[in-house]
């Protein structure tokens, strides 16, 4: 089961988990509980289609709110290898279970330099706190 502690944070509000998948590193990646809640009513998600090349801290997919659309930032560079199927249908589970069912998408990372960038959970929450007042 992953835990919010052990997970990596961009300043965008995006987590990431980075595991070695068949000899590359591959980056699982969604939004924290904070930025779902900030979004609130979540109505659809524009998932990235598998194959797409990505771009450390450059957009790659969007989520809709009733308020607002907003950009998903990817935090490292590489290619889109999955895609939440599930997410579409099933927004709510963003709300749930952010950082275990609530994934968007795994990317193999081609450069690592994003990674240098991302919070530890404990700086991560010190950013929200600071947002929230």
């Amino acid at each position: 089961m992953v835990k919010p502690e052990e997970l990596l944070y961009a300043k965008t509000h995006e987590w990431i988990s980075v595991a070695e998948e068949g000899g590359d590193k591959v980056a699982t990646l969604g939004i924290s509980a904070f930025a779902v809640e900030a979004l609130t009513d979540l109505v659809y998600i524009d998932l990235p289609a598998v194959g797409r090349q990505v771009e450390a801290e450059q957009p790659f997919c969007e989520v809709e709110s009733v308020k607002a659309v907003s950009d998903i930032y990817s935090p490292v560079a590489g290619e889109v290898i999955a895609v939440n199927e599930t997410l579409p249908d099933n927004l709510e589970i963003l709300g749930e279970d952010p950082y275990e069912q609530g994934w968007i998408a795994k990317i193999k990372i081609t450069d690592e330099a994003g990674l240098g960038e991302l919070l530890d959970h404990a700086a991560y929450e010190k950013l929200c706190s600071e947002e929230a007042h």
